[in-house]
């Protein structure tokens, strides 16, 4: 649905993105992240068709943003950070404003100005006016009139900015429920929105696609190595803890071993294995042979925040782009 190839922009002797390639299958909910300064935007506009590249090349439902511009604005919905609305409008007349833009049929336009005013639940001001509205309002409109043409792709810039848990929680639902009729492409700087949102994630850093791949295999492959929590309880022939740590630092292929602390009469363990090493069955064994009961064993994965900063940080900024 969406294929990006080689694309570049330039302004003067700035490069704000540099050769970068990225596909997004028909239906799925992709993650756009990198730092501030990082080429988002400027993706994200070239996409939008609001700039044209210096060189490379983007099609949109099978059109190219360059050639075809026309026919890639009527397929897509776009949400920017800061929505584009009317303040002087009241949200009726600006959904219907929008409605006629996009070229849907007049005799359409009331039912579709409804489904949407409901969807993204604004159905309750339609008759005020914007400026009235606080912000989560608004960014609601501006998400109302990003899918009010019912459009195939779906470009969505910090959708949930201003808005409460409540109303963030209700805007996660309704793009996951867009997912599948839509294709979407998210932009945010909400990392834990990204891992309950979207299918996959595309990282850019300094105008360069370093990372392209779902969150569960990056943190895998990134990690390298097997991190395992342990919890075990005493049973009725066990050694204290001290013992138990020293067979599990025993068990072969263990690198690292953190205790975790106690509660309750549990104790807590995080281990780490050598590269391509797996633990996890000598672990259990070595916890039950130390009189112990086995309470937990399950691995660790980093976490999506720590998978954003391996990838943007300078040193690693060279390293071999993550792919599927």
């Amino acid at each position: 649905m969406i294929k990006v190839e080689g694309l570049t922009k330039r302004y003067n002797r700035f490069t704000a993105v540099q050769n970068i390639d990225f596909e997004v299958p028909k239906g799925r909910i992709v993650g756009f992240l990198g730092p501030n300064g990082a080429g988002k935007t400027t993706t994200m506009r070239i996409l939008t068709c609001f700039l044209p590249p210096t060189s490379g090349t983007a099609t949109v439902a099978g059109f190219d943003v360059l050639k075809q511009p026309m026919e890639v604005k009527k397929r897509i919905g776009y949400l920017p950070e800061s929505p584009p609305v009317y303040p002087e409008m009241e949200v009726h007349e600006y959904l219907s404003f929008v409605g006629r833009l996009k070229g849907i049929p007049s005799a359409d336009l009331p039912k579709r100005v409804k489904e949407v005013s409901e969807r993204c639940n604004v159905a309750d001001v339609t008759t005020k006016l914007i400026s009235k509205l606080s912000k989560g309002y608004r960014q609601r409109v501006g998400l109302a009139q990003a899918i009010i043409h019912n459009p195939d792709v779906l470009i969505l810039d910090e959708p949930t900015a201003g808005l409460d848990p409540k109303q963030i929680h209700e805007t996660r639902d309704l793009i996951r429920s867009l997912a599948g009729a839509h294709t979407i492409i998210l932009s945010t700087h909400i990392l834990p929105e990204v891992e309950q949102t979207c299918d996959e994630v595309v990282i850019i850093s300094k105008g360069q696609v370093v990372a392209r791949d779902s969150v569960r295999n990056l943190t895998s492959r990134l990690q390298g190595q097997e991190a395992v929590a342990v919890e075990a309880r005493p049973g009725e022939v066990a050694g204290d803890a001290g013992a138990l740590e020293q067979a599990l630092r025993a068990v072969p292929g263990v690198s690292t071993l953190e205790r975790r602390g106690a509660k309750g009469g549990l104790a807590r363990f995080e281990v780490q294995s050598e590269p391509g090493q797996h633990v996890r069955g000598a672990l259990a064994r070595a916890v039950i042979g130390a009189g112990w009961d086995l309470e937990e064993l399950r691995p660790v994965a980093l976490s999506l925040e720590e998978v954003f900063l391996e990838l943007t940080s300078s040193e690693k900024e060279s390293g071999p782009e993550v792919k599927q």
